[in-house]
């Protein structure tokens, strides 16, 4: 292990020196000089105060998309001014467009962009070219902002600033005010930011930017132009809180039950660069249902993240992808083994699925130098299952979740504008004799010179403390590609050991493998032909287990993307695949089933969202070569624009697999495998009205039915060579493996943002779940069976409101 580890560290400080290097692009970026001015201008989109005309102009804007560097034509110039005070950042940009009847405004609610004309500010106030904050607006109005890394974007960031728009003959206009306290900078007599305007035509579908973006190398954080003129500016206290009350009442089967909570988030930055961001007493009973399905595999179930807390601000936590932040409140630890422990003429009378959290706190920020450093930590209360005897009528508790806490620690230090080098540790501790997990983690992102070359590395130990024994893992990734031109390739090593296990607080599915991939493309940059945007790819790999040393499958592919320029975008892949041996189906370790080689075919289109009417819609196929086992996946999705305010999103999806070699069960001597066809139908719909930018009513509605019935007689047993020979298994009504689920799931809501960070969500839920062995039912006489069922009405109200102590303190001077 630790040689393996040595290698990996020197080819990474082999590559630093080989890559670290200033950049420049051969390009010269654009400078603007910010003016203070004494007397703030009103935010209301209409740009004709005087202040504005003593403001220097940033002009010549170039295009990006569809083109490459395509000056912009006078019929829609831009022009975009910058002033400042003691308090905040003010921006005006001038949209002009000659034909104003044209400019889309479709209404949506904050960090929601619809096929909408919109406005770009980017701002990166350490000018590092990795880290900066983009501040979006419509010409409807709608506000959103988010972090960006390179090409990501992380709409679930939020800080409170101000903007509105206007519009006349002669095009739109928007006015932005920017508090200086939704902004990290460094405490310097001058400030050297970095900035980007953008503005988006969606009738044209062409989008351009003030300084020019080289797409075919870097990233477009790494053409930001320098912002300059802002000094003698102090950062205000920055500490905010986000109280809340809530109040539920719920009915189920004849029961109601209501509940009144109240509880608060707040933030508090600690200096110029770090903020402290806690939630007491958390409130996620008005989080958007999970999309669950039935699931028959080997692996867990995964969900994204809806609690607001864990998305927005966690770019530094989720680095090494150690940090699945849906473990936090997940199901017990011992929830599942409860029913092991009943005694004799005992019931289990209560077992919570989910584990309640106390409170979570995160640290996090950058200095000027480039090193970004962030603390997380979170606690769960005890979760305990509760037994009755049915003689004696008495009751006990068994502990399935002590109290438990969860840690993430990072270190990130950013160099020459476009490479880091991190360090992340993750670590859960459960009070008792109970599993304790610790994770390390060292990852790279490197550039060459000219951004030609990208080197990137992780190497990750785990250690997991179980009661009986300790376990040390290890894994590391390899990757080199080329990322300039239109001709790119890349080559890839993944390894992990056979103790490798991060699901404390990660998420891993698989370890103890030794794999190798390769890649290589080419695109275009400027509209060819037909094309806006085309892309080409092949693709390989060959899947090895690490101990033992043995083959498990080799992947051959190619895939396509296409953009027309009447923005109909389509794609499709094609895969062969040899021999697999899946290690995971059967559930015994050291044991795999063998299946066939196959092939994949799959074919995708979207049409053009600014029309009344689009669709997006994929079919694909797969089918194990020499067999009869095949499966078919089918979804479409239609969308429909009603009017700017209204927006209907209705989803069909259907698969269908056949002949399937499945895992059945396990017997002291033999592993047990059925021939199961598998049918599920989805369907769902999401519906918004707007009435304003700040208030809308939603609704969000899904139904998925699923059934797998395996062929009666048709079992066999798993032999050690992954073959299957025919075996006698007595199927009974307690371990009968056919399987019928359907869930109900609908959200009406009304949401209104009543003040700045201040909002009042009124939830209406109705919830149906039905699981049985019934897998004989048709779809639609499922649906009678399901609406036979108790179902749980939900109805609550959650008020938040936001206090700024800057506007607090102002107020009592006044």
């Amino acid at each position: 292990m630790p040689s393996r580890f040595s290698i990996f560290l020197m080819i990474f400080l082999h590559s630093v020196s080989l890559f670290s290097q200033n950049d420049t692009y051969g390009k010269e970026s654009k400078d603007y000089n910010a003016v203070r001015i004494k007397n703030a201008p009103k935010i209301d989109g209409i740009i004709d105060e005087q202040v504005w005309e003593s403001v220097p102009v940033a002009s010549d804007f170039v295009m990006i998309d569809p083109g490459d560097g395509t000056p912009a034509p006078p019929t829609h110039s831009t022009e975009v001014k910058i002033a400042y005070t003691d308090e905040a950042i003010y921006v005006a940009a001038l949209l002009f467009d000659h034909e104003p009847k044209n400019i889309r405004r479709e209404f949506a609610q904050r960090d929601n962009l619809p096929v909408a004309d919109y406005f770009v500010f980017d701002l990166n106030t350490y000018n590092d070219g990795e880290n900066q904050t983009r501040f979006v607006i419509t010409a409807a109005g709608t506000l959103a902002d988010a972090k960006m890394k390179g090409e990501n974007e992380d709409y679930g960031y939020n800080v409170v600033w101000e903007g509105k728009v206007s519009i006349d003959e002669r095009g739109w206009y928007a006015e932005m005010r920017i508090p200086y306290s939704a902004l990290r900078f460094p405490d310097k007599k001058e400030q050297i930011w970095s900035t980007q305007f953008g503005r988006r035509i969606n009738h044209l579908n062409e989008t351009y930017v003030w300084s020019y973006i080289d797409k075919s190398v870097g990233k477009v954080t790494h053409y930001n132009g320098l912002l300059k003129g802002i000094s003698d500016i102090d950062a205000p206290v920055r500490l905010s809180f986000y109280p809340y009350v809530s109040g539920q009442v719920e009915n189920y089967d004849g029961d109601n039950d209501s509940k009144l909570s109240a509880g608060m988030d707040f933030k508090y930055g600690i200096n110029d660069a770090f903020t402290l961001d806690a939630t007491l007493i958390p409130d996620f009973g008005q989080t958007a249902y999970d999309e669950v399905k039935l699931n028959l595999g080997p692996f867990e179930q995964t969900f994204g993240e809806n609690r607001a807390f864990f998305t927005e601000g966690t770019e530094l936590f989720t680095k090494g992808d150690l940090f699945y932040s849906r473990r936090i409140g997940d199901q017990p630890t011992g929830y599942e083994n409860a029913e092991e422990q009943l005694k004799e003429n005992e019931e289990l009378i209560e077992n919570p699925d989910k584990t309640d959290l106390l409170n979570a706190l995160k640290i996090s920020g950058r200095t000027d130098s480039g090193l970004g450093i962030g603390f997380f930590n979170a606690v769960t209360q005890v979760e305990k299952a509760r037994f009755r005897d049915t003689i004696s009528g008495e009751t006990r508790e068994i502990t399935t979740e002590p109290f438990a806490n969860y840690n993430i620690f990072v270190l990130d230090q950013q160099f020459n504008q476009k490479s880091s080098i991190s360090l992340i540790n993750t670590n859960v501790t459960r009070n008792g004799h109970f599993r304790d997990g610790n994770v390390t983690g060292f990852l790279f992102d490197v550039f060459n010179k000219s951004s030609s070359f990208n080197f990137t590395g992780e190497a990750k130990m785990s250690n997991v403390n179980l009661p009986e024994e300790n376990l040390t893992g290890f894994a590391s990734v390899l990757d080199i590609s080329r990322t300039k031109g239109k001709f790119r390739y890349g080559v890839r090593h993944e390894f992990a050991n056979e103790t490798y296990d991060i699901n404390d607080l990660g998420l891993n599915f698989m370890n103890n493998y030794n794999n190798f991939f390769w890649k290589t493309s080419y695109r275009i940059f400027e509209p060819t032909g037909i094309f806006n945007d085309y892309r080409i790819q092949l693709f390989g790999n060959h899947l090895r287990r690490y101990d033992p040393d043995e083959n498990v499958a080799s992947n051959f592919g190619a895939s396509f993307f296409g953009i027309t320029t009447d923005r109909f975008a389509f794609g499709g892949s094609a895969n062969y695949s040899t021999v697999f041996k899946d290690f995971f189906e059967p559930r015994r370790k050291n044991r795999y089933v063998e299946y066939p080689e196959n092939a994949f075919l799959e074919g995708w289109i979207s049409s053009d969202y600014r029309k009344r009417i689009a669709i997006d819609s994929r079919l694909e196929f797969n089918k194990y070569l020499g067999t009869a086992h095949n499966q078919v996946n089918f979804t479409a999705s239609p969308r429909f624009r009603v009017n700017n305010r209204f927006l209907l999103i209705y989803s069909f999806g259907y698969s269908n697999e056949i002949n399937r070699q499945s895992f059945v069960a396990l017997e002291p001597r033999e592993i047990v495998f059925g021939n199961r066809d598998m049918e599920s139908i989805e369907n769902s719909l999401q519906g918004t009205y707007n009435f304003s930018t700040k208030d809308a009513l939603s609704l969000s509605f899904r139904n998925f039915w699923s059934t797998a019935n395996f062929s009666d007689g048709d079992y066999s047993r798993l032999l050690q060579t992954g073959d299957l020979e025919a075996y006698d298994y007595e199927v009974t009504s307690e371990n009968d493996p056919n399987a019928h689920f359907n869930i109900w799931n609908l959200d009406l809501s009304y949401q209104w943002r009543f003040a700045p960070g201040s909002e009042m969500i009124l939830l209406y839920r109705n919830s149906i779940l039905h699981l049985d062995d019934q897998s004989e039912l048709l779809y639609t006489e499922s649906l009678e069976n399901l609406f036979q069922q108790p179902a749980k009405h939900t109805l609550s109200l959650r008020i938040v409101y936001y206090l700024d102590y800057n506007n607090i303190k102002n107020r009592f001077k006044g």
